[in-house]
């Protein structure tokens, strides 16, 4: 006897009870969008043809991202791709996914458009590229301590066209780092080394190194602060703009006015939360 096809609808309901049972949020949009990478179409052409039947193969593809994120796999690591301002990155576990909250410390460089940048841990290179694709006149340097980031970054720059406008550069904070920039970015590692266990289970499938910021979350940020006084990387008049967690502005501007650095701003996502600070070298 054959097997009745089974459409895409049908897949669809079966896949977002098993994933809201497993406790993902969202499990219908993250079910739509595993089938939708499945058939290589958008997620729209998917619901616009729900009814249509999906190929046996198909579905027992469908099947293992189910199982894959059902086991809280981060759905952008089942995929493969995450968006991050305009710019669509390939992403997998020697990479921390690009969060949507990241977007503004790029938004908070880019204001004074600065001709020299420099990113440190790039990760993805999801800042860099965005910066490089927003401001194409700029000249930007951006690190990594991880040969194995530096990697998934340099094959999204060639894949984007971007890789004139950007050098990566292997380097533990500053280090082996010459020349005054315009602006600093950094999205360093600033999840406190106690809580990490404790986040959901996406977490544990990301690099620790990428998340792990000491016992208070702040030991890079202060490292960072007391090399880039030190070395002289910023021009004077130069911007220094660094993601924090939530409730670490207070601490943050106080480390980098202990540092030299004057005009410390805290900004806040669109959800409110302190995300960014930022201050200028004095001229």
């Amino acid at each position: 006897m054959t097997a009745r096809a089974v459409t895409a609808r049908e897949l669809v309901s079966a896949a977002d009870s098993r994933l809201a049972a497993a406790g993902v949020e969202g499990s219908r949009f993250d079910a739509e969008l595993l089938l939708a990478e499945v058939l290589g179409v958008s997620r729209p052409a998917l619901i616009a043809a729900l009814g249509e039947d999906v190929s046996a193969a198909n579905a027992v593809r469908f099947e293992d991202f189910v199982a894959r994120r059902a086991a809280r796999e981060p759905l952008a690591y089942i995929t493969g791709v995450k968006g991050f301002r305009g710019v669509e990155l390939a992403v997998d576990e020697r990479v921390l996914i690009p969060r949507p909250e990241t977007e503004l410390l790029v938004a908070v460089v880019k204001t004074g458009r600065p001709c020299g940048i420099l990113e440190v841990a790039t990760g993805s290179g999801a800042v860099a590229l965005a910066l490089a694709h927003e401001l194409p006149d700029a000249t930007i340097v951006a690190t990594d301590v991880s040969k194995e980031a530096l990697e998934v970054a340099r094959a999204n720059a060639a894949r984007l066209g971007l890789d004139r406008n950007v050098n990566f550069v292997e380097s533990d904070l500053l280090g082996g780092i010459d020349g005054a920039f315009d602006a600093v970015a950094a999205n360093l590692p600033y999840v406190c080394s106690g809580e990490i266990d404790g986040l959901q289970p996406e977490i544990g499938y990301e690099p620790r190194a990428a998340l792990d910021g000491g016992e208070d979350g702040l030991d890079l940020v202060r490292e960072l602060a007391r090399q880039a006084r030190e070395r002289g990387v910023l021009k004077p008049g130069g911007l220094i703009a660094l993601e924090i967690g939530d409730d670490q502005g207070p601490a943050t501007v106080g480390i980098l006015e202990r540092a030299g650095f004057t005009g410390a701003e805290i900004h806040t996502d669109l959800a409110g939360r302190d995300r960014v600070v930022s201050a200028t070298k004095p001229r």
